[in-house]
């Protein structure tokens, strides 16, 4: 099954809101099949302004339904989320 990269950035101020959906998004990823890795991206003062998942998909519509169906989406905490196909070139999954 093909392997996708989400990339999400968060809006300028979303810290709140991203702290207080953690839990929920937290729960929702440990449910969620075909999720490989996931993570925040920080920023230079060490706090969350993103996040990164990796997602076995059978296509690209699955994956970006994972993207759409994450708690922090329906929070508004991200301004943009990318899913592209994504390949594992060194370590392992």
């Amino acid at each position: 099954m093909p392997l996708f990269a989400i990339t999400c950035k968060d809006k300028p101020g979303a810290l709140e809101t991203r702290l207080a959906t953690r839990p929920v998004h937290l729960d929702y990823l440990k449910t969620s099949t075909g999720l490989k890795l996931a993570g925040a991206l920080l920023g230079e003062d060490g706090n969350p302004i993103g996040s990164l998942l990796i997602v076995e998909a059978d296509d690209l519509a699955a994956a970006q339904a994972q993207a759409d169906n994450d708690p922090f989406t329906a929070a508004g905490v991200f301004e943009s989320v990318e899913v592209r196909p994504w390949r594992l070139a060194i370590g392992e999954l």
